[in-house]
């Protein structure tokens, strides 16, 4: 705690903060005050996560009002090491990347990623920390509407790593539109081209975090996925149907660019394919990514896709098909891909949103966090760093633990994001 910076009406502020915190979060008392705090102003918190994050995991009252008073320093650490001159040694170690297979098991199962991004530079670094290790290989998608000193960023970052690479080929990625689905194209196209071997391909959005680590992703694959595939989806239902009887228009921020008549009915599907609705995450095998690079019916269920409502949503699991490699094919929504609140499904698939909701889709808060790790998915879907910052670095610092404490190999000191603390003695019992 006499580590934390206060700003300049500070000394009254970090006053405030050391109170609740070592009130409310290391002892406690029985009946938590649920009475909101004061709202003293925010104040960046330098060591803060520790002892707060571990309150949060454990469901304290009172740590998600004390979260609201922190901003967390990492965006800023994270934009200095890619915007400062230096080797790409020192850009590793700096940003704690793991840089050696952490097991024999995971050096001989190796898989490949596609993340799809367009802002939260820094929260891109957290995620691909998270998820990186030298035997699998990733293709970074950036929208090419993104600010030229991001792009200028990713790159500097992806020149360190022979196995993460920008896709060749950029898209100017819409919400609900053809290029969300074309993005993924383009890097399978370019991950089967590369020189390295992957067994399976998993993708990810920016606003992803993985909530189990490589070794468990690995082990959740092959205990019930076995060379094949997770494509969560049904028979699309009646309500949904106007998403792909009817062309639609394709927007971005400053307007359209894909226009077709938005009341123009539709042909029907190519090849009597039966059209599916599901997740737009998944995990394939590599020979299906092939077979949707080159069977007729999945070119032509491209170009059928083009004009309807979010492709993405019916393409995967459509071509899921009984012949195809890896078929999988009436599997419903089995496959724990994406950890995700919706708010149609609150007080059945959850138990309500901490954050907030964004049309039907919740932004976590730090409350959400015990949901999270209890979670059985694979990944969680949706995060704003920009609205709660805390909330991906106690995730990260706990997944990061996790990593480490499974490893079989020894540890690199630079592999922590801190040497000791309360938060590793607390999450380690």
């Amino acid at each position: 705690m006499s580590q934390l910076r206060a700003t300049k009406s500070g000394l009254v502020v970090r006053a405030v903060i050391c109170i609740f915190i070592f009130l409310y979060l290391r002892n406690p008392t029985p009946a938590e005050s649920e009475e909101e705090p004061a709202q003293p102003e925010v104040v960046e918190c330098g060591f803060y996560p520790d002892e707060l994050c571990s309150a949060l995991f454990e469901g304290k009252g009172a740590a998600p009002q004390i979260a609201k008073f922190c901003k967390t320093p990492h965006k800023s650490e994270i934009h200095a090491h890619l915007h400062t001159p230096g080797n790409c040694s020192r850009i590793s170690r700096g940003l704690h990347f793991i840089t050696r297979p952490l097991s024999a098991e995971e050096g001989d199962f190796s898989l490949a990623y596609i993340i799809i991004i367009h802002k939260e530079l820094a929260m891109f670094v957290q995620l691909l920390r998270a998820i990186y290790v030298p035997q699998n290989v990733y293709c970074i998608h950036v929208d090419e509407k993104a600010p030229k000193k991001s792009k200028t960023a990713v790159q500097t970052l992806v020149n360190c790593f022979e196995n993460v690479f920008i896709s060749s080929k950029t898209e100017k990625v819409a919400y609900a539109g053809f290029t969300r689905l074309q993005a993924d194209i383009n890097c399978m196209k370019d991950l089967v081209h590369s020189k390295f071997q992957w067994n399976y391909v998993i993708n990810l959005c920016g606003q992803d975090f993985p909530i189990k680590t490589n070794r468990e992703i690995i082990h959740y694959i092959r205990s019930k996925w076995s060379d094949k595939n997770i494509t969560p989806g049904v028979i699309q239902p009646l309500h949904i149907k106007s998403k792909t009887s009817q062309s639609h228009l394709e927007f971005v921020p400053k307007g359209s660019i894909y226009a077709p008549p938005n009341n123009r009915f539709k042909d029907k599907p190519p090849h009597n394919l039966t059209i599916y609705f599901g997740s737009a995450y998944y995990v394939l095998t590599r020979k299906f990514v092939e077979f949707i690079l080159t069977d007729i019916r999945a070119k032509d269920m491209l170009q059928w896709s083009k004009d309807i409502r979010s492709p993405e949503q019916h393409y995967w699991v459509t071509l899921n098909l009984k012949d195809a490699p890896g078929a999988t094919p009436n599997a419903g929504w089995e496959g724990n891909v994406r950890a995700i609140k919706r708010k149609s499904e609150e007080g059945n698939v959850h138990d309500g949103r901490k954050g907030r909701y964004v049309e039907d889709i919740c932004l976590y808060g730090p409350g959400d966090l015990p949901w999270l790790i209890q979670s059985p998915s694979l990944f969680a879907n949706k995060f704003e760093p920009s609205t709660d910052p805390l909330v991906v670095t106690c995730l990260e610092r706990w997944h990061r633990l996790q990593v480490l404490r499974q490893a079989e190999v020894p540890i690199e000191p630079h592999w922590h994001f801190q040497q000791q603390s309360h938060f590793n003695m607390r999450l380690n019992r």
